[in-house]
């Protein structure tokens, strides 16, 4: 819009509808995510005003009929406008005649459009923690078929301790149940109506946000009127989770990109792609992508609270600005989780490459340190012992049983009072050196061993068909809403 006649503008009118800041003002390319909230949102506020004696049911019809035909010519039929809400009324009124203009009755475009974000973001936080159970269910699956494969655990990169690869990835899906727990208390956060605050004084017109919050399928209100227009903790709240998520993600991605690099772990086809040039390439480019999510959803977070950082009471224009942070965040981190899931689901695991690897760099060796300590020798004693064993061990030696013997033996000799043999047998020796044993053995609440990791898959079993159906329960209550819409909508046309 720059100085076209816009007597059909519904808001602004001559004034304020011409000039070169027209443009910059508009945000109507980007409304069409919430281009459906918004037809909602008018509906289920027509008809509080009619039910309330404040608009005719006349007038009511004529106005629902119009946001049919509106609906049905989509959002590419739109007349020109500052946003959606402003061209849909124009539309409307098109349509209707000034009689249209009753729908705008006892709101403002600042409670309409907090209504509508809030609308649209609810149903992306469910398509997300759908997508994160996903994840979830891939990575069980996957742990439930390893319960006894060992492999190599590292910190700092290094070869550290034994465990298996189902331990491995129950600490993921651990990691996306805190997620999930988070996007729900998020969703029950942003599930709150702001409809009926007006610009942020609230209204002189006898409404019931109760009603319009029934219809919509919001499950409280938001009282204060000027912390109803005004806040979006929502979207920082719900952008900072799947930035949190998105750093999750880039981590497994980027362990599952040196599995493969080490033959540990073969990607799906669907996955992977070759190089352009080298025909025997196979690269994990898939997540190598979900790994960059991550500065993706970083970049939104940031944007969005720098954004919303030291805007005064009520409503700014800055607020306009914010909502494509969130979107952008929401859309690449759900379909990254999505992703994620159809890597880990088709995934091929190298078990006799990661048994093998599961012995490299004395990674027994905390096992042998925590024996002696059971037998009676200080633990930073024990420590020192087999610090010492593993300095006089040669590289090529680190995983053989026999040298790492030797090697323990000669440092008791030196640092314990009695041979070694007076604390712990050579039976008990080799058990512990062996990773498969060292790996049984750590039966603690959470360790690595079977019966925990049994135990572990029936907990994390259990919590995700909770999730499930909690998932499910929010699904069909806004469903019901929609029906108790419809019906109220359709009983005036």
């Amino acid at each position: 819009m720059s100085g076209e006649d816009t007597s059909g503008n519904a808001v602004r009118r001559d004034r304020f509808s011409g000039g070169p800041a027209r443009s910059f003002l508009s945000s109507l390319s980007a409304d069409e995510r919430i281009f459906d909230a918004d037809l909602a949102v008018d509906r289920a506020h027509t008809v509080m005003l009619t039910e309330q004696g404040i608009v005719d049911a006349e007038s009511t019809k004529a106005i629902l009929a119009a946001l049919e035909e509106i609906e049905a010519a989509g959002f590419g039929a739109l007349p020109d406008g500052e946003d959606v809400h402003e061209a849909i009324e124009t539309a409307v009124i098109d349509r209707v005649g000034p009689e249209g203009g009753r729908m705008h009755t006892a709101r403002s475009r600042n409670d309409e459009v907090a209504t509508c974000i809030r609308y649209r973001l609810r149903g992306d936080l469910l398509e997300a923690i759908e997508a994160v159970c996903g994840l979830r269910e891939a990575l069980l699956a996957s742990a439930a078929e390893h319960v006894s494969t060992t492999m190599p655990g590292y910190t700092h990169l290094q070869p550290a301790q034994p465990t298996t690869l189902a331990h491995y990835l129950y600490s993921y899906e651990a990691a996306f149940r805190r997620d999930t727990e988070r996007l729900t208390e998020a969703y029950g956060r942003t599930n709150r109506s702001p409809l009926g605050a007006g610009a942020f004084a609230g209204t002189t017109f006898d409404i019931d946000r109760e009603r319009t919050a029934e219809l919509l399928g919001f499950e409280l209100l938001l009282e204060n009127s000027m912390d109803a227009v005004s806040t979006r903790d929502f979207c920082l709240e719900s952008v900072a989770i799947l930035a949190g998520l998105a750093t999750t993600l880039s981590g497994l991605a980027e362990d599952s990109i040196g599995f493969a690099n080490r033959d540990y772990l073969t990607l799906a086809d669907e996955y992977a792609s070759t190089s352009s040039i080298m025909p025997q390439k196979k690269n994990p480019d898939a997540l190598e992508l979900v790994r960059a999510a991550a500065g993706e959803a970083s970049a939104g977070l940031d944007g969005l609270s720098t954004t919303l950082k030291g805007l005064p009471r009520a409503y700014n224009r800055d607020l306009q600005e914010a909502t494509p942070h969130v979107w952008r965040t929401v859309d690449t981190v759900t379909e990254a989780t999505d992703v994620t899931a159809g890597a880990i689901a088709t995934a091929e695991w190298n078990g006799p490459a990661l048994a093998d690897a599961a012995a490299e760099g004395f990674s027994t060796a905390t096992g042998v340190a925590d024996l002696l300590a059971s037998q009676g020798v200080p633990f930073r004693t024990a420590h020192e012992v087999v610090a010492s064993a593993a300095e006089r061990l040669g590289s090529g030696e680190l995983a053989y049983r026999e040298a790492q013997r030797a090697a323990i033996e000669a440092a008791a000799e030196d640092l314990l009072d009695d041979p070694l043999e007076s604390y712990v047998s050579r039976e008990a020796l080799a058990a512990v050196l062996d990773p498969e044993e060292s790996v049984a053995s750590r039966d603690s609440t959470g360790g690595p061993a079977p019966q925990a990791a049994h135990e572990a898959l029936e907990d994390a079993q259990e919590a995700l068909a909770d999730d499930g159906e909690a998932l499910t329960e929010r699904r069909e209550a806004l469903a019901s809403a929609q029906q108790t819409l419809d019906k109220e909508v359709s009983a005036y046309l």
